[in-house]
């Protein structure tokens, strides 16, 4: 029940509003550093950083480069980074097998990180699409994507990354009963304090186009993601696809996008109180850039207003591409007087 309150002109609920300390002190949720992963791409070569044309800002790294972005994002306070590698042409295969090559480029960049910044927490993406011929998380045959098989194949992609020294993995295929496998299988082989992000209520969404641009899957994709990914009408659904994975074995559940399924993250840490996350996808930060460099939005507002409705939505935090920005604008924030923020 909600509790009673005077009527005006007792109550003026612009008391609350009239200055930016007292908005402070009344602030129902707070927006930090430490609520964000950065996704970052990783590509081949030495000193490279190549432009993502259709995400302002955002580049593909060479692994030194990572390493440097990783150094970047403990300065700020910024927890975890997340790796998606850009795959050669010539790695896609219909087998997929450079998904658990030791020596591949998620693994490396991981292994690079690991080594020269070991206070970060390193999440990877477990799906077959940055390695298939066909740009689909599964094997695709016939037209039909096989879940058995590909789960086969996601539970190799898992341990190799395990092996690799990744903290978090983050299997983001949609396929039935992979959690429980890779949970198994990691329990099986000893990697059992390695975490797992399920991508658990993802969306057949158009606002991942950049994102496959990014990762070089556009061209390849044959078809749509329908069969697997989530239809975005349907809401009840993914309460039931969070409470299998939980069940599973998945640490922490994830949603994706975020701000168009802001009602499902609501829903979702109402239900379960799981350490929840969402994805502030390619799309989502392609539209505010694009704002942006037409000048019709202001980056900093936006952005921060944007990353502020995924705490109200009840997340615990965010994958985002504004994470080094915001947690700049944090920190610049933090050190100057109270009456500036």
């Amino acid at each position: 029940m909600q509790p009673t309150q005077a009527p005006f002109p007792a109550t003026r609920l612009r008391r609350t509003r009239q200055s930016p300390s007292v908005r402070a002190l009344v602030a129902e949720n707070a927006l930090s550093a430490s609520d964000l992963i950065w996704p970052i791409f990783v590509c081949a070569g030495e000193g490279a950083e190549e432009p993502v044309p259709s995400m302002p800002g955002v580049v593909r790294r060479s692994i030194d480069k990572v390493v440097e972005a990783a150094r970047e994002a403990v300065a700020l306070g910024i927890p975890a980074i997340c790796l998606f590698p850009y795959t050669s042409s010539e790695d896609r295969t219909a087998d997929c097998a450079e998904a658990w090559n030791p020596e591949n480029l998620s693994n490396r960049a991981t292994r690079a990180v690991k080594a020269a910044v070991p206070e970060i927490s390193v999440m990877t993406d477990v799906a077959l699409d940055p390695y298939s011929d066909t740009g689909h998380d599964g094997y695709l045959v016939d037209g039909k994507i096989l879940n058995d098989e590909t789960v086969d194949a996601l539970v190799k992609q898992a341990l190799s990354q395990a092996e690799a020294g990744v903290d978090i993995i983050g299997p983001s295929d949609m396929m039935d009963g992979r959690i429980g496998a890779i949970r198994t299988a990691l329990e099986s082989a000893g990697h059992r304090d390695v975490m797992l992000m399920s991508y658990a209520a993802k969306y057949a969404s158009a606002f991942y186009g950049p994102f496959r641009d990014a990762i070089g899957a556009t061209t390849a994709l044959k078809g749509d993601k329908k069969t697997y990914q989530m239809n975005p009408a349907n809401s009840d659904e993914a309460l039931r696809l969070v409470q299998r994975d939980l069940s599973e074995g998945a640490d922490m559940v994830m949603v994706k996008p975020g701000m168009p399924y802001l009602d499902i993250c609501r829903r979702v840490k109402d239900c379960f109180g799981a350490p929840t996350f969402a994805y502030q996808v390619s799309g989502e930060y392609a539209m505010i850039m694009a704002a942006v460099q037409n000048g019709w939005l202001d980056r900093d507002r936006a952005m921060m207003e944007s990353l502020m409705s995924f705490k109200r939505a009840g997340c615990d935090g965010v994958l985002t591409y504004f994470a080094p920005a915001a947690a700049r604008l944090l920190r610049d924030a933090d050190a100057g007087p109270a009456a500036s923020r």
